[in-house]
């Protein structure tokens, strides 16, 4: 019934985390010294930045399209209180319940995935990291 919400909310915490860690690095990137062939040092890294923002963008979407669903089966509504079940104190217990079990669920699933892609790409870039030729 408003699962989408618990996503949501958790896409709200990451564009804000995402906008402040971009924030961050771009000041820190501002005082990089460059190296000899005029490249930064951390140029083969993605910035986490950019991977909270890989995080933003599967609860946004996954939130949305749990949107559209509500609405296609008549649970949202254009008209206060939105939510069809927010009407009556039977529905309302019924469709906290399924945001507590359903939407955390959902979100924790998502940011399990987003860790494993997190981890992968450390991995290549570690990997990538140990492919580059020492400098003397």
């Amino acid at each position: 019934m408003a699962c989408f919400l618990i996503s949501a909310g958790e896409a709200v915490v990451s564009t804000i985390v995402a906008s402040a860690l971009e924030k961050k690095e771009k000041a820190q990137a501002e005082s990089h010294v460059q190296i000899a062939h005029g490249a930064s040092e951390h140029e083969a890294k993605i910035p986490f930045s950019r991977k909270v923002k890989w995080l933003r963008n599967m609860l946004w979407g996954g939130s949305a399209l749990l949107a559209f669903e509500h609405v296609w089966h008549g649970e949202l509504a254009p008209w206060f209180p939105f939510l069809t079940a927010a009407g009556d104190p039977a529905s309302t217990a019924e469709m906290l319940h399924e945001m507590a079990t359903v939407g955390v669920a959902m979100a924790a699933l998502v940011t399990v995935v987003w860790l494993g892609m997190v981890g992968v790409s450390s991995l290549i870039e570690k990997r990538s990291g140990s492919d580059l030729p020492a400098e003397n």
